[in-house]
């Protein structure tokens, strides 16, 4: 699956993303191991820490289908700075992706640059540490 396909659903996500405290909207969408597509945004809270990011929306759309293996991820934002993954985020994503998994990022006009998890959360403790998956 292109890409571009990812990043329209972040896009669509990111127009529903509910953040009146901060007015910075994240979009997310994931890619399953079987070609599956899921999107996320950014949901605020009064309560700072009780906010959800996209990337964790996403994630758990794709687990409410039934769907475990991550194959990519696309997290759009906008700014001058890239906006990657929170540390949390990245931790979610080698739940159910890989140290190779690819996370692209991109801001409203496109890609912007592109990294494997483990660029962004290197020497990650994932399932298998604790005999998992």
């Amino acid at each position: 699956m292109p890409v571009d396909a990812l990043f329209e659903a972040a896009l669509d996500a990111r127009a529903r993303a509910y953040a009146p405290y901060s007015g910075f909207k994240v979009g997310a969408a994931v890619l399953t191991s079987g070609g599956a597509v899921f999107a996320g945004c950014n949901v605020e809270n009064a309560a700072f820490p009780v906010g959800t990011c996209a990337e964790a929306g996403a994630i758990a759309a794709m687990i409410a289908a039934g769907h475990t293996q991550l194959a990519a991820v696309l997290v759009a934002g906008e700014g001058a700075a890239l906006v990657t993954p929170c540390g949390a985020c990245r931790q979610r994503i080698r739940e159910f992706g890989s140290p190779d998994t690819p996370i692209h990022i991109a801001d409203l006009n496109g890609l912007r640059r592109s990294f494997r998890l483990n660029e962004l959360l290197p020497f990650s403790f994932g399932p298998e540490n604790l005999g998992g998956p």
